[in-house]
């Protein structure tokens, strides 16, 4: 059997040799060596400031990864925050993010020294201004005008949907005509001076992407011009996809490079910023879990893993599902196998994928690209199944980060 692309055999011996009866309900592994040179390869460019949408993937050393490349840090809740300081970020390296934010919560992030905002309704820019307005009251020596950009809501007479809503209405940010209600001279204490747009997921096309980006200008500077903003910031998200079906339908980087060099010379913006969550770590990032059982069902062959979408939901919500190897070494051909977790719902299954038809209770499973939207996307409190273990594979050694943690743990 030859493993896949994706699988990167240098992690396969440790896999293979790790027994470990705290983790036979699955476990998350990330290859640091290799995320290291991936993002690496991501910074070898000017034309776009990097930040990592911390919401893929938060664990300690996936951050302490990104800190050492040189990525900046998208955060859209106070817990992600207070993950990435943890790590010895400085804040004025944090953009923060979401559709949520409370008057309390940017008040707080502000006394913690953020200072860079996606400000995505009328009342989140009254609430920030006032903020600033009474810290200089307050703390003067303290005070300084953040940085913010508007998130705008564009719709298209041709549209997809997808898990951030594509031509759907959202709660993300606001429409033009909304917007255009704003002048920058009403809010004298916020340097408004960017603006924010990301509706489309795990975009698998150069040419689609660009399209987008393309449409995207002349409403976002008309926009600013209306509104009295001397446009210096295009925050264009992410949405960058991963192949998950290997389908042969894998991004260009460079291609990437090159288009928004060309949409920043069309904008006329000083900075143009990207968020990517999966493209930046998505690859690094493996789950293993053992097979329970095995059955044909109504001629269909079946198996029952110790952990499904209480471990990777990714699949219920996209029904895209993560690929899958046998840990193993097998010689026997492949064919379809229908893949179910232990939930007592029909939406827990991971794919209808193939295997060799030799697989069998007790082998295990590799799913790939886990490194994105994996452990915290998870929803392991469904049937009082254990949280996975998540470890680390760097410089050829298996390291646990995070043990797995039984029911008892968290139940009251």
């Amino acid at each position: 059997m030859t493993k896949p692309n994706w699988f990167d055999t240098r992690i396969e011996n440790a896999l293979l040799e790790h027994q470990s009866p705290d983790d036979e309900q699955g476990y998350f592994v990330y290859q640091l060596d290799a995320l290291k040179s991936h993002l690496e390869q991501l910074q070898q460019q000017e034309v776009i400031k990097l930040w990592f949408a911390v919401k893929a993937n938060p664990l300690s050393k996936i951050i302490q990864t990104l800190d050492s490349a040189n990525f900046n840090f998208d955060v859209a809740s106070t817990g992600e925050l207070a993950q990435v300081l943890a790590q010895g970020i400085s804040p004025d390296r944090i953009l923060n993010t979401g559709p949520a934010k409370s008057k309390k919560q940017l008040t707080d992030f502000v006394k913690l020294g953020v200072q860079t905002f996606v400000v995505e309704s009328l009342n989140q820019l009254t609430w920030l201004n006032e903020v600033i307005v009474e810290q200089a009251s307050t703390e003067p020596s303290l005070a300084k005008k953040p940085t913010v950009l508007l998130r705008v809501q564009l719709q298209w007479p041709e549209g997809e949907k997808n898990p951030l809503g594509g031509n759907s209405l959202t709660p993300f940010g606001l429409s033009v005509e909304e917007w255009q209600n704003v002048q920058v001279s009403d809010y004298p204490n916020l340097d408004i001076c960017g603006l924010h747009i990301f509706q489309w997921g795990n975009m698998l096309s150069n040419e689609k992407m660009y399209s987008l980006w393309s449409q995207m200008v002349a409403p976002l500077t008309s926009l600013a011009a209306d509104i009295g903003m001397e446009l210096k910031i295009l925050d264009l998200g992410g949405g960058l996809g991963i192949d998950y079906l290997d389908e042969g339908k894998q991004l260009s980087w460079q291609q990437v490079i090159n288009d928004l060099a060309d949409i920043k010379v069309q904008s006329g913006v000083e900075e143009l910023w990207l968020e990517l969550g999966r493209f930046a770590v998505a690859e690094c990032g493996y789950y293993v879990v053992p097979v329970v059982d095995r059955k044909m069902n109504y001629a269909q062959e079946q198996l029952v893993l110790a952990a499904g979408i209480n471990h990777l939901i990714r699949p219920a919500i996209t029904e895209q599902p993560f690929p899958v190897t046998l840990l193993r070494n097998s010689n026997a051909p492949s064919q379809a196998f229908d893949l179910h977790g232990p939930l007592c719902t029909s939406l827990d299954k991971l794919g209808h994928l193939p295997l060799p038809n030799d697989v069998a209770v007790d082998d295990k499973l590799v799913f790939g690209y886990c490194g994105a939207y994996g452990f915290t996307e998870s929803m392991p409190f469904f049937l009082c199944h254990q949280l996975a273990a998540e470890y680390v594979f760097q410089a050829g050694a298996l390291v646990e980060i995070r043990p797995a943690q039984p029911a008892t743990s968290y139940l009251a």
